[in-house]
């Protein structure tokens, strides 16, 4: 009974962390091609309810005239397609911004943020807590029933599915292809990629889009299935944490996911014991994924683990190093200027 109990806290761990895995995963793709998006809380909010909105609309228009499951799936494909097309627009403002106006991409994500969140509270006032279209579970036949990895995996919707396939695909991608090695030598050394071929600057349009959509698709994830409902409150931050991640995770996306998965786990635990404290109490441990952020960037940059490992015995120093290493890539928020 208390494995049941584990295994089902575990697959809730790796769904209600779906839409950050997707946002991160988006963002780090960006950061590779050295692009800085921190426009991803806005754009998290803003396809979110861009989503919410599409699908209502599209489940209206098609009831009755087609089977329930089928509408279903067609309102969360529209939906989660109208919120890719959100987070493309947003990260071709950054790029564009960047690349051909020279203006500073942190600045133009401040305010793509701003923006984000005040247009999606104003477009999501009617339908806040409304509720929206079913969650389309699909368990995957056979291994949904291999023991312990079955409930976990491969009992989960859409989105949880296509957050595992992108993180296997963008791994393999970024340190086992060519087009990968071009990817990371334009985030490094743009002038070098340049010397050898390589057009810096399509690239980086290139990849911040493929990262908008990924955000975008998180914030449809929210919507559509981990919250099946709009409310600003449940979606805004999250940008944050993934951008605090990518960094905790080296830009390495199996590191990233490991972080976003954390983070969800602590939440999970403060859901699951906050009726046994003090609500002052149960409000500073809502903290903790901030807290344990801020620690962690810290303990990332290269004065602070010195002085850690200073105090710990040498036999961890290797394994400590290789867990906490976070070097961006050299030419991350710096324009390139092509010929």
């Amino acid at each position: 009974m208390a494995d049941d109990i584990l295994i089902r806290q575990i697959a809730g761990i790796v769904t209600s962390g779906t839409p950050i895995v997707l946002a991160a995963l988006g963002e780090t793709l960006a950061e590779r091609a050295g692009v800085i998006n921190l426009g991803v809380d806005g754009t998290l909010l803003l396809s979110a309810v861009s989503a919410f909105i599409t699908a209502l609309a599209v489940q209206k228009g098609l009831s009755g005239h087609m089977d329930a499951g089928l509408v279903t799936l067609i309102a969360a494909l529209a939906g989660s397609l109208v919120a890719m097309l959100v987070g493309v627009i947003e990260s071709l403002v950054v790029t564009i911004s960047s690349i051909e106006l020279k203006q500073s991409q942190v600045a133009i994500g401040f305010v793509l943020t701003l923006l984000g969140r005040d247009l999606a509270i104003f477009l999501g006032t009617p339908y806040r807590s409304q509720g929206g279209i079913p969650v389309l579970f699909l368990p995957i036949p056979l291994l949904k029933d291999i023991p312990l990895l079955g409930p976990i995996l491969f009992q989960h919707d859409l989105f949880t599915y296509l957050s595992l396939i992108t993180l296997i695909v963008m791994w393999f991608w970024i340190f086992r292809t060519k087009p990968g090695l071009t990817l990371r030598s334009v985030g490094e050394r743009p002038a070098t990629a340049f010397a050898r071929g390589a057009n810096v600057n399509r690239i980086r349009y290139i990849y911040t889009a493929i990262g908008g959509a990924l955000i975008g698709l998180g914030g449809a994830a929210y919507t559509l299935s981990v919250n099946s409902t709009w409310d600003e409150n449940a979606v805004g931050g999250n940008g944050w944490i993934a951008l605090a991640i990518v960094i905790f995770g080296g830009w390495q996306p199996l590191r990233v996911v490991i972080g976003v998965y954390l983070v969800a786990a602590l939440r999970v635990l403060v859901t699951s014991v906050q009726s046994s404290f003090d609500p002052a109490l149960v409000g500073l441990m809502n903290a903790a994924p901030w807290l344990l952020m801020i620690i962690t960037l810290f303990l990332v940059s290269g004065s602070y683990l010195e002085r850690l490992l200073k105090i710990l015995p040498r036999s961890v120093h290797p394994a400590l190093r290789a867990l906490l290493r976070s070097k961006p890539p050299a030419a991350l928020g710096t324009p390139f200027e092509q010929g």
